[in-house]
C-alpha cells in the first residue's frame, strides 16, 4: 500500500485545466507541473500572439503553479519545452533564460509539428517542493 500523499493543485488564477488533469501535482517532495499553453488566467488562448508573447505566457503560468505547490523557478530539476518550429529555439532559449535567471535545470526542447490549439509553445516541469 502506498503511504505516499500526492495533492493535485489547481490555482485559482489560472483557467480551469481544459481536460482531465491537474495544473500542479505534489508527491513526495517533489512538483509535476502539466503542460502548459499560453493561455491567460481568464482562458484567452493566445492563437494570434506573437511567440514571445506566448512563451512569456506559458512561463508566468509554469511561474504560478510552481508558487502554488510551495515551490519555484529556483527549485527546478527538469523543464520540457515544446515549440512549433525549430526556428522560434533562439527565441524562446533567450526568454526562458530571463525567466529562469540563475536556475539551470536539465532541460529539453522539441520541435513539433503542431500544438494544442495552433499554439505555438507549450512548458512541462518537475521542480523540488520548498523555497
Amino acid at each position: 500500500m502506498c503511504a505516499n500523499k500526492i495533492t493535485p493543485i489547481n490555482p485559482a488564477d489560472l483557467a480551469q485545466p481544459g481536460g482531465h488533469y491537474s495544473h500542479g501535482t505534489v508527491a513526495n517532495g517533489f512538483v509535476f507541473v502539466s503542460g502548459q499553453l499560453p493561455i491567460t488566467s481568464a482562458g484567452e488562448k493566445l492563437v494570434d500572439a506573437s511567440f514571445s508573447v506566448q512563451a512569456r505566457q506559458v512561463l508566468e503560468n509554469v511561474g504560478t503553479v510552481l508558487t502554488a505547490c510551495g515551490s519555484g523557478i529556483a527549485n527546478l530539476v527538469q523543464v520540457r519545452v515544446y515549440i512549433d518550429g525549430i526556428d522560434n529555439w533562439p527565441e524562446f532559449n533567450r526568454i526562458y533564460a530571463e525567466w529562469a535567471g540563475s536556475s539551470q535545470p536539465s532541460r529539453a526542447v522539441v520541435s513539433t509539428s503542431q500544438l494544442h490549439y495552433g499554439l505555438k509553445v507549450e512548458v512541462e516541469a518537475v521542480a523540488l517542493q520548498g523555497s
